[in-house]
């Protein structure tokens, strides 16, 4: 009992609503969403088909496999802990949305590796695409941080709003990143 007080109180101090920032990166065109509130930061950052391409072919994934990847809308994602207290997050918890759509789950490094196995990606591949990702659930302490790879199934150039939820203690908390766009092709 005598941690949770200070853990509430913690909580309660940090901002309850947080605007997403955007910046571009000047030398490569691509740009960064980010957010912060109530003790996580998530950021998202572009990462173009031809990166993503260039990455997974060189890890021993055909033209081909890595398609099925990369002509998803791929980020660079990063998530951080800048409270006080421990947090935790389950990336099947986290949802998409664009205009029109209903909200859609994060497909699952275990959703990816069955269509590698199908489509016959070797193991050493396979093994690298699983680190590339971000952990499918994480516990931070103050401080912490990971980042890893999350891809979405938007077109070249569409918007969309990422809903992401952590927990700090037994209560669960959430936030939005708004407005990412996903990389066109040019990049």
């Amino acid at each position: 009992m005598r941690y949770l007080v200070p853990t509430l109180l913690a909580l309660w101090s940090l901002p309850a609503l947080a605007a997403t920032e955007h910046s571009v990166d000047p030398a490569t065109g691509l740009a960064t969403w980010q957010t912060e509130t109530r003790g996580i930061q998530v950021r998202l950052t572009q990462i173009s088909p031809d990166q993503a391409n260039a990455f997974y072919q060189a890890r021993g994934f055909s033209a081909e496999a890595a398609a099925h990847y990369t002509e998803q809308c791929v980020f660079m994602t990063v998530v951080r802990n800048v409270g006080a207290v421990p947090i935790e997050y389950r990336l099947a918890d986290w949802r998409y949305r664009t205009e029109g759509q209903p909200a859609r789950a994060i497909r699952s490094k275990a959703e990816w590796d069955q269509l590698w196995q199908r489509l016959d990606v070797n193991d050493p591949a396979r093994i690298a695409f699983g680190w590339a990702q971000i952990p499918a659930t994480q516990v931070y302490a103050p401080g912490d941080w990971n980042q890893g790879m999350t891809a979405y199934a938007v077109p070249r150039g569409a918007r969309f709003d990422l809903d992401f939820t952590w927990q700090v203690g037994d209560r669960q908390l959430s936030g939005t990143l708004e407005q990412v766009q996903c990389a066109d092709e040019h990049r």
